[in-house]
């Protein structure tokens, strides 16, 4: 019988605010000298390393069904494409996400992400086509006002069988984070916790035209990151808190 969660601690006591559905989703990660990336966390996080390794992912994705809790999913609000710049870090022994960027082909999305969960969201100009074959062709402009540009353009896939990671190996320890970290002006530190069923992920390919996602961070990738294909899931979030 398929295992329903992977969590490694008990969801939240009060009720989840935000549903949405992620799809068309691939991870795409580098292995990056933690030096690098832990001078660019606010104080109050640490980052998460793998033997002696830091990773970055740029996550390219269509949301979906994105709606508060008990209200129907609107027209032009509720489904729009998003790409995020991620590493992983660690408080009060909750591994999760943080973000450095996520750009967005909403407006209104974007204003409401950076309100209420003191996220990065930046707008952008993007597109998403898909072929009979799976393949899948995605492209991304910033076009936020006082941010730096960058753009994304590749084509991807999955390959093979899907599957479930396993924990302990890599692929389970860059995709079963079920929290983010954010953080406000004055450097708080917020936790916001999600809840899904485990990932079904396949192997991918990927043929990148350009990809600048990175370079605000001063970061210059090369062209063979460790890829997977996240299948369609079902996603539920809830308010971030502040962490004591």
């Amino acid at each position: 019988m398929q295992k329903q969660t992977d969590r490694t601690w008990d969801l939240p006591s009060r009720p989840w605010i935000m549903r949405m559905t992620w799809s068309e989703l691939l991870f795409a990660h580098w292995a990056v000298d933690p030096d690098l990336l832990a001078a660019q966390l606010p104080a109050g996080l640490q980052l998460d390393t793998r033997d002696g390794q830091a990773w970055i992912g740029v996550v390219p994705f269509l949301m979906s069904d994105v709606a508060p809790r008990c209200c129907p999913a609107l027209p032009r609000l509720s489904r729009f494409l998003e790409l995020n710049v991620r590493t992983y870090v660690t408080r009060d022994d909750k591994p999760g996400v943080w973000f450095f960027s996520l750009d967005a082909a909403s407006r209104f999305a974007v204003r409401v992400a950076r309100k209420t969960f003191h996220l990065p969201y930046m707008d952008a100009t993007m597109s998403l086509d898909r072929s009979d074959s799976q393949l899948i062709d995605y492209r991304s402009q910033r076009t936020h006002r006082g941010e730096p540009s960058t753009d994304f353009d590749a084509s991807y896939q999955p390959l093979g069988q899907p599957f479930q990671a396993q924990p302990g190996t890599l692929e389970h320890w860059l995709t079963a984070r079920y929290c983010l970290y954010s953080s406000d002006r004055q450097g708080r530190i917020y936790r916001g916790e999600i809840d899904h069923d485990p990932w079904t992920l396949s192997e991918a390919s990927w043929k990148v035209r350009s990809n600048s996602m990175c370079a605000p961070l001063g970061l210059e990738l090369d062209d063979a990151p460790h890829l997977l294909y996240a299948e369609k899931i079902a996603v539920k979030a809830w308010q971030a808190t502040r962490c004591a």
